[in-house]
């Protein structure tokens, strides 16, 4: 596939978007910016771009085989990888596992706390909002999602989940919380869409609870990339090796 073009369709805060010569295609470029409390706090973090990228490369290939649909088509550099192109449903789900992050604002319940079972929240994805957390009903109300899309995006985010908790136990990770989004595809699939990595998902390290996520970042904790390049090199390792395809095109 030609993948060669300068149109930006769109860019983001971690990545940029370009036309290819498939109009069902897209070119997703990984940048090493990273943001924090809504863009309110920002930086570069060394590496992040290469590493966030095939990371999700890696597992979205190990979801595909495992029956969760995802956009993901082939790597075509470090930092580059070619997907489908999707309309992103504005609803950001957030599985949680542990106490941590707003949850624990919220709530009072202690950072680190087992939850009894997997706990799935809706956010609006709106930047200008803050990005709020939302109910079924609001997400209906303001025409984000259909309730019964609602709960396939429920669904969906249980079985990456257990998952995604299974593939981290195998490189020493406690996967505490993450972020997924969910795009459609022209013909109504919903599909996983954007990316899995430290940018979304809170790792601990099993044995020592140490944190190896972008809340090094926004904790001003330091070895930020050090941490990312921790988390990468045992997902590879436990992956045994860097996909290539994720369906022909």
């Amino acid at each position: 596939m030609d993948i060669v073009s300068d149109t930006l369709l769109y860019e983001g805060k971690a990545k940029k978007v370009f036309a290819t010569a498939d109009p069902g295609v897209v070119r997703v470029a990984y940048k090493d910016d990273a943001t924090a409390f809504n863009g309110l706090k920002r930086g570069q973090i060394q590496g992040k771009g290469a590493i966030n990228n095939q990371m999700s490369n890696l597992l979205f290939a190990y979801l595909q085989e495992h029956g969760v649909p995802t956009h993901f088509i082939e790597q075509v550099s470090e930092r580059e990888t070619l997907v489908r192109k999707v309309r992103i449903i504005p609803v950001e789900v957030v599985v949680r596992n542990l106490a941590a992050g707003s949850f624990s604002k919220r709530l009072g319940v202690a950072e680190g706390t087992d939850l009894p079972q997997a706990l799935v929240e809706f956010y609006y994805k709106n930047d200008e909002l803050g990005d709020p957390l939302i109910t079924d009903d609001h997400a209906v109300i303001l025409g984000l999602a259909e309730r019964e899309e609602l709960e396939q995006l429920r669904s969906l985010a249980l079985r990456i989940d257990h998952l995604l908790v299974s593939k981290f136990s195998d490189c020493g990770l406690l996967l505490v919380d993450f972020k997924v989004e969910f795009g459609r595809t022209p013909d109504g699939e919903i599909v996983l869409a954007d990316e899995i990595s430290p940018d979304t998902c809170r790792l601990w390290d099993s044995e020592t609870r140490k944190k190896l996520d972008k809340d090094r970042f926004r904790q001003d904790l330091g070895d930020v990339e050090d941490a990312y390049q921790e988390v990468f090199a045992r997902v590879k390792l436990a992956c045994a090796q860097l996909p290539r395809e994720g369906r022909s095109v």
